[in-house]
């Protein structure tokens, strides 16, 4: 299933340089620029408010943005810098590159579990542990994934699921080199410390012997 991709609305921006970047900042407007795809660089501005809002909600600069500006196409674009004021720490420019449709472009993605019932560790009190609730991938532009799968079948107390065990999309790819974890089923607490008594019982009557 394709990820749905957010909408990002900006408008045209007359004028370029520094007096026009200072104009749009009196009217409450961050002015950024787009650029890429071989086409020629658009200056645009968005209300500050709403800029900032969706930079504070997180994952700003790895996500793919539907850019949405009165009279133009929709383009989709992805967010290369954000510049801020070095005393307030608030966007005071902003700068899009547009992406064709097969262009490749690393992604955080959202991890789904299911079949938690068919886990017997889960059934026997274990926790599920999560990691990383997103992995950041290697995804097309055109063809990105909404979510990817952990399959929790049989999965026992002390089991660690790690990117190799999950398939993934066709053409999707870790931006890690390495078989990471994702998630591990935990022994509940009581065991915990059952355990941890049993140890400790152990270790005195070796130490007694």
């Amino acid at each position: 299933m394709a990820k749905e991709i957010p909408d990002l609305v900006a408008e045209a921006r007359a004028g370029t340089g520094k007096g026009a970047a200072r104009q749009a900042r009196r009217e409450g407007k961050v002015p950024g620029i787009v650029y890429g795809d071989g086409k020629d660089p658009q200056p645009i501005a968005l209300e500050f408010n709403y800029l900032l809002t969706r930079l504070r909600a997180g994952r700003f600069l790895s996500t793919l943005w539907n850019l949405k500006v009165d009279g133009q196409d929709d383009v989709r674009v992805i967010c290369r810098s954000v510049q801020r004021d070095v005393v307030k720490d608030l966007p005071t420019h902003i700068d899009f590159m547009r992406l064709h449709r097969n262009t490749r472009v690393n992604l955080f993605i959202h991890v789904e579990f299911e079949n938690h019932e068919e886990s017997p560790g889960l059934k026997r009190g274990g926790t599920l542990v999560v990691v990383r609730p997103e992995v950041e991938l290697v995804v097309t532009a055109s063809d990105i994934p909404d979510h990817i799968t952990v399959d929790l079948t049989g999965k026992q107390i002390g089991d660690s699921i790690h990117i190799e065990d999950i398939k993934l999309p066709k053409g999707v790819k870790p931006t890690i080199d390495r078989n990471f974890v994702i998630a591990n089923i935990a022994a509940p607490s009581g065991l915990r410390s059952s355990d941890n008594e049993d140890a400790g019982e152990a270790s005195e009557e070796a130490a007694e012997a």
